[in-house]
């Protein structure tokens, strides 16, 4: 039973950092109507970028958040446009060139990481690193929980703007429909470089807290950018509120095949549930997908 517990609750701890990133992925779906395939290569930066300021600066991970919330976020920025124009040309199949143009990214981004700091695995030092509380028999990892608030935090601020501003509105029209967002005064442009800005911002963060936990290699992009692609699918491309659940749901079901099973046997299991998901319901386990 103590064991038990221990896998959920660090399956729920984990679940709630990925749904920190795959919140800013289903925004970025919704407005740009694109699949991101650059999200792992964000949160690999996050991490690096908080390895390079403990290495050189020595200051510890935590404080590395607010800098790669501007850093990337004015990075996002300035890619964003370029993506919107790419999804919104005159190719013959837009959305193809678009997948194609975030994969590219995330190549660059990935290749970039490997020149700079090679194959080698890199650990983020915080404060909390190594620390937890008992409470009975179940050890509480301190550093996840302050990822996991954070992680809280983040849904909380990003479900505020969303359903209690202007611009929240005008953010949930665009995705609704991008034409008619438009013929309202809506600049879906620049609404879309703003979005995708916040959602490179929020994933640098969510990275810097992943190498905390995990640590941080070039190789790892791949296996985030899957992580956010279940997650989007499993909740329903587009449904920032499955996403949450979903996330919540990926985080327990990696513990428990983990713990029980084998490590090995995780992804099988994931991606075969996602499967039988889909076959089931399309549109996501909320059905409010696009």
């Amino acid at each position: 039973m103590d064991l038990l517990l221990q896998t959920l609750l660090n399956g729920i701890l984990i679940g709630g950092i990925i749904a920190s990133f795959s919140i800013g992925f289903q925004l970025t779906f919704g407005v740009l109507h694109v699949i991101d395939f650059a999200v792992g290569a964000w949160v690999v930066l996050g991490g690096y970028l908080a390895y390079w300021m403990s290495t050189l600066l020595g200051v510890g991970g935590f404080v590395s958040l607010p800098v790669a919330f501007v850093v990337f976020g004015a990075i996002g920025y300035l890619i964003g446009p370029v993506i919107y124009r790419v999804r919104n040309s005159r190719y013959a199949r837009p959305e193809l060139m678009a997948l194609a143009l975030t994969f590219g990214l995330f190549t660059l981004l990935r290749g970039g990481a490997l020149t700079l700091w090679g194959f080698n695995t890199r650990s983020v030092p915080t404060a909390l690193s190594g620390e937890s509380l008992m409470i009975g028999s179940v050890t509480v990892p301190l550093l996840r929980v302050v990822a996991f608030a954070f992680a809280c935090a983040v849904a909380a601020a990003l479900f505020l703007i969303l359903y209690r501003t202007r611009y929240g509105l005008a953010i949930r029209a665009t995705a609704e429909n991008r034409h008619n967002a438009g013929l309202m005064g809506v600049d879906v442009q620049r609404l879309s470089a703003n979005v995708y800005g916040l959602y490179a911002a929020v994933t640098g963060m969510a990275g810097v807290l992943m190498a905390a936990i995990y640590s941080v290699n070039p190789e790892i992009g791949l296996r985030y950018t899957l992580f956010a692609f279940f997650v989007a699918v499993l909740a329903g491309l587009g449904s920032v509120g499955g996403a949450i659940l979903a996330a919540l749901l990926f985080g327990i079901m990696e513990s428990v095949v983990a713990t029980y099973v084998g490590s090995s046997y995780s992804h099988l299991a994931i991606f075969a549930t996602l499967y039988l998901v889909l076959l089931v319901s399309p549109r996501g386990i909320l059905q409010r997908g696009l």
